[in-house]
């Protein structure tokens, strides 16, 4: 255990994982303990081109007396080693090791009764498969998702054919990068260099991205897949999104007040398909990340959050 880069009281912890075959692989779990002796934790799950900053955030579950914990993936900020490619995977298992890991530290060694992962984007699709996959071991109490990645942002008619050519090219040239043209409107929304208020490393979260990969691409749609099938968790749910998706390719004042990644209408059709208890939150003027909203949008999100865990994990 040592300080974290956020300082005093973030404390972060090196997970060593078997190499792949870029070599060493390593997550990263951060904590904050919350005042008193506390029995339950929430777990935090970042999104792609992304990594835990968002210390906001970490206030408001300490402040509810759950001990706080953020798992950086691998390859992504603070696990992202020098020769690796950033966020890049062929399926969402590989991700499991980490989270096993971090499930155990959790409950085994800090002794907590009660943990609720909270997840953002590509984490909420990550933590849904492995909660579905670990329910019999009881690892998970709550899943509380935040603009989770359920589907790819393009008309069906585009998506279909698109992912059948990269599954057969994944196999060949996983590392190919698929040349997407993003506009950057999300980032440019959020960085307080450009047009948001936010603060964070932009070599770990590039104001346009990470490029998209075809691997990356192929296990994204996998996993999409198996949860559009049906996952049936056992757990309460919680699912916040936008009331609207930002379609425009140019910037405009507007990308603050909707999702400008996802199509917000996907999310709310296959929350359904998580489970039998799924609360479902559209919060207006959203953005993407819920959490780093304007206000009061961002208040709202919380809000309704707190609600939930009050509710549903008491």
């Amino acid at each position: 255990m040592q300080t974290d880069i956020l300082g005093a009281p973030y404390l972060q912890r090196v997970i060593d994982l078997p190499d792949d075959d870029q070599g060493k692989v390593v997550a990263t779990l951060v904590s904050r303990r919350a005042p008193g002796d506390s029995r339950r934790a929430v777990l935090y799950l970042h999104g792609f081109t992304d990594y835990f900053f968002q210390t906001h955030l970490a206030d408001f579950f300490v402040t509810r007396g759950y001990d706080f914990y953020a798992l950086d993936l691998r390859k992504y900020g603070r696990s992202l080693l020098a020769h690796q490619t950033p966020n890049f995977t062929r399926s969402m298992d590989e991700y499991f090791p980490e989270l096993d890991e971090a499930a155990r530290i959790i409950r085994e060694e800090d002794g907590h009764d009660t943990m609720v992962v909270a997840a953002h984007s590509t984490g909420g699709l990550i933590s849904a498969l492995w909660a579905h996959a670990r329910a019999d071991a009881g690892l998970v109490d709550g899943l509380l998702l935040n603009s989770p990645f359920f589907d790819i942002n393009a008309p069906w008619i585009m998506r279909r054919p698109a992912v059948s050519a990269v599954g057969s090219l994944a196999q060949r040239a996983p590392y190919r990068v698929i040349p997407l043209k993003l506009p950057g409107l999300y980032g440019r929304s959020l960085h307080r260099d450009h047009d948001g208020e936010w603060d964070y490393r932009v070599d770990w979260k590039p104001v346009s991205g990470f490029p998209v990969r075809v691997a990356w691409l192929k296990a994204i749609r996998s996993g999409q897949r198996r949860l559009h099938a049906g996952l049936d968790l056992k757990v309460p749910v919680f699912v916040g999104c936008s009331t609207a998706s930002y379609r425009q390719r140019q910037w405009s004042e507007l990308a603050h007040e909707a999702d400008a990644v996802l199509n917000v209408d996907h999310i709310v059709r296959w929350a359904p398909a998580l489970g039998r208890d799924v609360t479902l939150a559209r919060i207006e003027g959203g953005k993407h990340d819920l959490t780093l909203s304007r206000r009061p949008a961002r208040d709202r999100f919380f809000a309704e959050s707190d609600r939930w865990l009050q509710t549903r994990l008491h």
